[in-house]
């Protein structure tokens, strides 16, 4: 059974037990669309215990919010199939900022209005094919518009992070923005701060990695966004930063996308934000060791290959070089330095490009070294001869440390 499948049975049989269900949300804007949508939300005006009744296998996610997962059968790669089912509400005030303090079971009327964008307000019933739409989603679609449900600056107010999403939505759907909606988005942008780094973060994941991602950037200009939220950066992306963007092409990973923003900035820099916006350690460090890099590969043809094997035997090696690519289409510096990794890379041996290194901390301990700084500096001393040939053997490797560690 697929994802779509489980979405109509369980508006099916929510409908034959007598309850009102529609498919909800951002699944009716891609039904719309012809896209496969990630998810399926359900609405209804069943209840949240009646839902539990209703099927054997469920969860309450928010049920205090009238929202319960009803759990399906695995699907073709095996994992589960969940769809959410929330009955119809009104919200109260949001004092968080992001959750509404209390919630009224009401009608799909009062329930489209209380969403973000009209886009994201229609519903469909997948057993008539039947499109519900009290919010005006479907012709904002069909121009091409992206516009907040009712008053702009309250559904920004009930939660700030639909200021970045607009810009995430616009640029995703490629729709321009509502007059008003970008007027309230721009005079409520500072307010970002207060939504909590890991959301911001994720916005950030889905916006980047997207194809309209360059656009997504001009976009977090025209709402000013860019100091809110990257400080560090300054009031807006540049030029430079844009068209580094838009020369990534494909399926690219966040650390990527997010280095050609961070790309200029030193070490301190990349660090702050990558702590502040609670990254990953391995994203965190994917991004640093890209923007430390970012220059490396286009002095390729005159670095020793003591230095240069380290950097192409890197997990992050296809990342640094689609970043020095789209760096080098964008300032119209030469290519051929870039070619030469990767012809490298393509043709060089991965036992001969990154070979068991000669000496290990144990060898030099069995040699009767003690353990100190000294160990670091001998490693890399014969590591960096092993790769430039000076040392072909581990034989020549300990008579080298011999020599570096012989009394005076």
């Amino acid at each position: 059974m697929t994802d779509r499948e489980f979405a109509t049975d369980v508006v099916r049989r929510l409908q034959a037990a007598g309850f009102r269900a529609l498919w909800a949300g951002g699944c009716v804007r891609d039904e719309i669309l012809g896209v496969e949508p990630a998810d399926y939300d359900v609405a209804t005006d069943a209840r949240p215990e009646q839902v539990q009744k209703l099927f054997r296998r469920t969860h309450a996610v928010g049920a205090s919010f009238g929202v319960i997962d009803v759990l399906g059968p695995r699907d073709a790669a095996g994992e589960w199939i969940s769809v959410q089912v929330a009955t119809f509400r009104t919200d109260g005030n949001y004092s968080d900022g992001r959750r509404p303090d209390s919630v009224t079971y009401s009608s799909p009327e009062d329930d489209a209005k209380r969403r973000d964008f009209t886009i994201n307000g229609m519903f469909f019933d997948p057993l008539t094919q039947e499109i519900i739409d009290y919010v005006g989603g479907k012709a904002d679609l069909a121009n091409h518009v992206l516009k907040a449900i009712g008053d702009p600056a309250a559904r920004f107010e009930e939660d700030k992070l639909r200021i970045l999403r607009a810009v995430r939505m616009a640029a995703r759907f490629e729709l321009s923005v509502d007059s008003e909606t970008l007027a309230a988005a721009r005079r409520m942008a500072n307010q970002i701060r207060v939504v909590s780094v890991e959301r911001v973060a994720e916005e950030f994941r889905k916006m980047l990695v997207n194809r309209h991602r360059s656009r997504a950037l001009l976009l977090m200009n025209e709402f000013e966004l860019v100091r809110p939220i990257l400080p560090e950066v300054g009031d807006r992306f540049d030029d430079a930063t844009v068209q580094r963007m838009d020369n990534l092409s494909g399926a690219l990973s966040f650390p990527l996308a997010f280095a050609v923003l961070l790309n200029g900035l030193d070490a301190k820099a990349v660090e702050s934000i990558t702590r502040r916006l609670k990254l990953a350690n391995a994203e965190a460090d994917r991004v640093s060791w890209l923007v430390d890099n970012s220059q490396f590969l286009f002095e390729s043809l005159s670095t020793p290959t003591s230095r240069l094997q380290p950097v192409l035997v890197h997990p992050g090696i296809e990342d640094l070089i689609a970043l020095s690519r789209a760096t080098a289409i964008a300032s119209g510096a030469v290519l051929e330095p870039i070619g030469f990794c990767e012809r490298i890379l393509q043709t060089t041996p991965p036992e001969q490009l990154n070979p068991p290194p000669f000496l290990t901390g144990d060898d030099l301990r069995a040699m009767g070294l003690k353990p100190g700084p000294q160990f670091k500096r001998l490693l890399d001393a014969v590591r960096a001869g092993q790769l430039d040939g000076a040392l072909r053997t581990a034989d020549d490797a300990r008579a080298f440390v011999r020599s570096q560690t012989a009394p005076a």
